[in-house]
């Protein structure tokens, strides 16, 4: 760059010289603030997923989608096909993906978007997981580390056949060939040696468990047992479980043994690994402590069963014991090694046993035959004298593609290899920038999307070898065993080894999938926005969000079970700590379409995400529709909240949908205010903390109430189980998101990972502040815990240690028990432990838990404070706090159903203080002092609190309001979507539509047209004036005099008349719109050629009754006169 003249940096300097002069930057903070509420930006709009199901697409649905959505206020849509043409297709031809129809549609779609002003994105594939397609071959596919075992007799030459491991798609390639002493135990199993199997599981045989490749299953629903007698005594050391599907209580089986056959001792108590949803049911080989005897028993009891999580995902199921086979096993293993090799996302603990040295692999003795193995598979060798083991280790491909496509479906590229990645991205998102024509791309196909990472994980490419060497400082090859399970040299070396592989893998993610695809993306001019990794890929669940421009996460209506708040959490930290102004949420998505949606049902749960600090909502789902003449239409075979152009309250949209856009806007100004980081730790893989994960860290802060409740809901007591929705089965204590709205009663936490602490983090004035502009008072490094079992490295202590000798505060809840990777590094632990005494020696470190109510001992005070009036706490109450110069905004949303009268509290000293009102766009003066701020929430509202050190000139003052209740004779008229509408009706009594004993009521979907007048005294238009509508079902227009006044879609269902009312008699009418689901229940009982609606979700349950419909009132009118 070129330096500036003198003359223009004179120039340059008074120009801002007078422009501070005249507009000093709190003001002109101040004004942008007011600025993104009154006139929120286009780019604060929220989108929509925009999926064409089954290549059922038409040009006139493209345009009466796109149509909608402009008129809604959506600002863009993610454009995704799912699956190929049913047989036959729903649509002749069918526009299947890659074809020339298609590609005419996809253009159809951006012309039209282009003249409606409304940008596309697009994924990485076809479909919405992964990154494959047909381009994609076996080669350049996900891969995974395979093997095959063969024994030899040394002493002689060996001519040894070694079979050829595991080839999917066709594809294999050779690592290498390894041959060790075999160790002792080794395949000596009940796969092997005879042992009778039996069980008193009611109506169950057992012995086929012990057969290799059975598949008849054990069930049972009662704690039973599963006995193994023995001919001659047996040593165990290992035990692998191969459940039935993913079964949860087959791994938690207790290990006992017996001398008789009768009197029974426990061994131990097996614990499944952490894991996700997509586990798909993979063996778990455990590691037990060393025991030999004739008689073994796999005890069943579902008591003291854990309730379930996103990262135990299989217990969130009802507690029945399904196994298909079992393993007792004289090897030693590395316990539950198939995670700790990346194979599959899972989390566990170090292997704990100390085997004896004749069971263990000495890396001296492990010796590498990969050039001795010829084309026909025989190895030749001139053994030593002994009894070896040979392992054959290769790759092949996972077999993974992007299974929700059609056209385009194929393999799933491999995600470390830059090569492959760029080779799927040309093929399609780059496609279909080609095809658009660069102008048209340009200004429409404005975003790349990576969605649901659906694919699993992978542990091998090409380059493995040379990045380990890289990165981790020594060769990768003779520790492969450990990649099997075997021990070598010891547990703890093995363990070691298996951290430092996992580590490069998820360096490689980092650098070869998203690094690559953020330059691609800024090749393009386009933003890039991507989902989440775990858990189902290895990786760091936090680090691969730097590389975008928005982090999503996800989550999910009435759907405990597939919710997903360590989603939601991994996106919002990373934003924070990576400094991404937007952090998206897929928003809404449910796994049983209900028919029920309105926006007011919606609303609580989208508070609460803003509060976590979601600002940019993506809503799941909009369907396209091919028809013009088929509603409610097409939807995701029945998932995802009904969000799409036929929605009946659709033509109020706006009403909703701007209120997300204002706060979306007004949440991406400043900085959000966040007391606390705590560290995820150094395992891998890893993800964001979950509030009830540390409530034994921070119980000071928890409260001894959250902390009880949290302690009932681990118990889970009675293992109960509930139906949510409706013919879904699952615990009853799965962690509920909504239960932890203000889990820290007035801080706020990120979680911080590895990589942003490291690179990152520095101490500012007694803050730990990083690059990306976050700023925390406390680090706190938690208790282990299942999904973080400790650990940690010299690079991460040295750290620690430097941010509190310059003064940044730090709570160590417990000493590192451990310490990770580096297994060839003898002065390691002596290193860690250095540090760490150094480390708990400073006066700006605590050791133990938090066991104060608040921070004021550091000086940090509480962030957040409100009490009723009375001065007793509050609850349900979600919050967040964002900070620019001069100016402080809370967003404070009530989450009871129920109003409430507040005292809010901040911490920051109150000068000026308003009330903004997202709902009406209205911003207010609030009367506040030194004691607080007082604050009046109607059920489920939220509330911008604005705090400024200046004020600005206050509206007209107004008296308390004067409530006249209408006593009115309402004609109420109906615009039916389906089918005639009843017959227009006089109501002397608002209520419930669908108790009227009118069928056509009972059954209507579309919109009912109140109507009636008023009469308003000169006094009461003289000043500001207000319809109070009381109780809505559904969405509400308001029209006073001919002219629309606002639409009422949430609590206080109240609209601002003023402009419109005037003195005498008024002609009141107000529109009502309503949702599908009464329609729905009706032409389910109907045969299926008189039904009106037509759709391809599944029907809903018999126990799905009508939703209540209409105005119910009381109706109010409100004015008030200037004082």
């Amino acid at each position: 760059m070129y330096p500036f003249s003198r003359v223009t940096r004179t120039v340059l300097t008074l120009a801002g010289l007078l422009v501070a002069l005249i507009c000093p930057p709190a003001q002109a903070e101040i004004a942008d603030l007011r600025r993104a509420f009154d006139t929120p930006a286009a780019d604060a709009k929220p989108w929509v997923f925009w999926y064409w199901l089954d290549a059922a697409v038409s040009a006139e649905g493209i345009t009466a989608d796109l149509e909608a959505m402009q008129a809604a206020g959506i600002g863009g849509a993610y454009l995704m096909p799912i699956y190929g043409p049913q047989e036959p297709p729903l649509i002749t031809p069918p526009a299947t993906q890659l074809s020339p129809e298609w590609w005419e549609l996809v253009r159809h779609a951006a012309s039209e978007a282009d003249r409606l002003e409304l940008r596309l994105a697009m994924h990485l594939s076809d479909g919405f997981a992964l990154a494959g397609g047909p381009w994609i071959t076996p080669e350049q596919s996900m891969q995974q580390v395979v093997w095959s075992r063969a024994s030899a007799v040394g002493g002689q030459a060996v001519e040894l056949e070694l079979p050829r491991p595991l080839a999917r798609e066709g594809y294999y390639q050779e690592i290498a060939v390894l041959a060790f002493p075999t160790p002792q135990g080794e395949g000596v199993s009940t796969a092997n040696v005879p042992v009778t199997v039996t069980t008193n599981a009611e109506g169950q045989q057992a012995q086929q468990l012990v057969v290799a490749g059975n598949s008849e299953r054990l069930r049972s629903a009662e704690p039973c047992v599963i006995d193994f007698a023995f001919e001659a005594p047996f040593t165990c050391r290992s035990v692998t479980i191969r459940p039935d599907g993913g079964n949860y209580q087959c791994q938690r089986l207790r290990l006992e043994v017996s001398d008789d056959g009768h009197a029974y001792r426990v061994v131990s108590r097996l614990a499944p690994p952490r894991h996700g949803w997509q586990d798909e049911g993979r063996p778990v080989t455990h590691a037990v402590p060393e025991v030999t005897s004739r008689y073994f028993r796999l005890a069943f009891d579902p008591a003291g069963s854990e309730p379930g999580a996103e990262e135990l995902d299989s217990a969130k199921w009802s507690p029945v014991l399904k196994v298909q086979g079992i393993e007792l096993s004289g090897a030693a293993r590395v316990h539950q090694y198939r995670g700790k090799s990346g194979a599959v996302w899972r989390i566990s603990p170090p292997t704990r046993e100390r085997y004896p040295a004749s069971a263990r692999v000495a890396s001296a003795s492990i010796l590498d035959l990969s050039d001795q193995l010829g084309p026909d598979n025989m190895l030749r060798w001139d053994a030593p004298p002994g009894e070896w083991t040979v392992l054959r280790f290769g790759h092949t491909s996972t077999g993974k593609q992007n299974a929700t496509g059609g056209g385009g479906r194929g393999l799933e590229c491999d995600k470390l290899n830059p090569a492959a990645v760029r080779l799927q991205y040309q093929s399609w998102f780059g496609a279909a920038r080609e095809k658009l024509g660069g102008p048209l791309a340009d200004r429409v196909l404005t975003r790349l999307h990576v969605d649901s990472w659906e694919c699993g994980s992978q542990n091998w490419t090409e380059s493995l070898p040379e990045e380990f060497i890289k990165r981790g400082g020594y060769a990768a090859r003779r520790w492969l065993p450990t990649l099997a399970g075997y021990i070598i040299d010891s547990p703890d070396a093995s363990e070691r080894f298996l951290y430092d592989f996992r580590r490069t893998l998820t360096d490689q993610l980092d650098d070869a999938f998203f690094g690559t695809l953020e330059q691609l993306a800024s090749e393009a001019g386009v933003e890039f926005t991507a989902e989440c990794t775990a858990p189902t890929m290895l990786g760091d669940g936090l680090r691969h969000f730097q590389h975008v421009d928005i982090p999503m996460g996800e989550f999910w209506r009435d759907s405990p079970t597939h919710d997903k708040p360590t989603d939601i959490r991994d996106a919002i930290s990373a934003g924070h700590i990576y400094g991404k102004r937007v952090i998206g949420a897929e928003a809404f998505t449910q796994l049983r379409i209900r028919w029920d949606e309105t926006p007011a049902l919606l609303k609580p749960q989208a508070d609460r995400h803003f509060c976590l600090g979601v600002n940019q909502l993506v809503y799941h789902v909009w369907m396209h529709n091919p028809w013009l003449d088929r509603q409610p239409g097409v939807t995701l075979n029945g998932i995802g909240a009904y969000l799409q152009r036929d929605q009946a309250w659709q033509p109020m949209a706006p009403a909703w949908i701007g209120y997300c856009r204002r706060l979306q806007s007004v949440l991406r100004q400043g900085d959000p205010v966040v007391d606390i980081a705590v560290f995820t730790g150094e395992e891998l893989p890893s993800r964001s903390v979950l509030p009830e994960q540390l409530a034994s860290t921070l119980a000071g802060l928890f409260g001894a109430e959250q902390l009880a409740r949290e302690q009932q809901r681990l118990a889970n007591e009675g293992t109960p189980t509930r139906e949510v929705p409706e013919g879904v089965r699952h615990s009853a204590n799965i962690s509920d998101p909504a239960a932890w709205s203000n889990p820290l009663q007035g801080y706020q936490y990120d979680s911080l990972n590895r990589d942003a602490l490291l690179r990152l983090a520095a101490v500012q004035d007694g803050r730990i502040v990083l690059q990306g502009g976050a700023s925390y008072a406390l680090l706190v490094i938690p208790a282990p815990r299942p999904s973080a079992p400790g650990g940690m490295t010299v690079e991460v202590a040295e750290k620690l240690l430097e941010i509190a000798e310059a003064g940044g505060r730090v709570l160590l809840a417990e000493f590192p028990s451990r310490t990770l990777g580096r297994h060839e590094d003898s002065e390691y632990d002596v290193q860690v432990g250095r540090l760490v005494a150094r480390l708990v020696r400073s006066p700006n470190v605590t050791v133990g838990a938090w066991r104060e109510p608040h921070l004021a001992s550091i000086g940090v005070a509480p962030d957040f404070q409100v009490s009723q009036p009375s001065g007793e706490p509050v609850t349900e109450l979600a919050w967040t706090h964002r900070r620019g110069p001069g100016w402080d905004a809370y967003l404070i949303a009530n989450q009871q159903d129920a109003p409430r009268e507040l005292v809010f509290k901040p911490r920051v000293p109150i000068e000026h203080a308003e009330a903004w009102d997202p709902v009406t766009g209205r911003r207010e003066p609030l009367p506040a002092s030194g004691a607080g701020a007082p604050l009046r929430l109607s059920p489920w509202q939220s509330l911008l609190v604005v705090l400024t050190d200046e004020d600005e000139t206050p509206p007209p003052i107004f008296g308390r309001p004067e409530i006249n209740e209408l006593d009115a004779i309402w004609r109420v008229g109906f615009d039916s979507i389906v089918g005639s509408p009843p017959a227009t009706m006089t109501l002397t009594r608002l209520q419930d539509l669908t108790r009227l004993p009118n069928p056509a009521a009972q059954q209507f979907v579309g919109s009912a047209r109140y109507t009636t007048s008023m009469v308003a005294q000169p006094q009461q238009a003289a000043g500001r004036a207000w319809i109070d509508l009381g109780e809505v079902a559904g969405m509400a227009r308001v029209i006073v005099n001919g002219q629309a006044c606002g639409v009422a879609w949430t609590p206080p269902y109240r609209v601002e008349v003023t402009d419109a009312l005037r003195p005498g008699r008024n002609q009141l009418e107000v529109e009502v719109a309503g949702v599908w689901r009464n329609r729905m229940v009706a032409d389910q009982q109907l045969p299926a050629d008189q039904r009106l609606t037509w759709t391809n979700a599944r029907p809903l349950p018999e126990s799905a009754g009508p939703v209540p419909f209409g105005l119910l009132g009381p109706v109010r009118l409100e004015t008030t006169k200037p004082q």
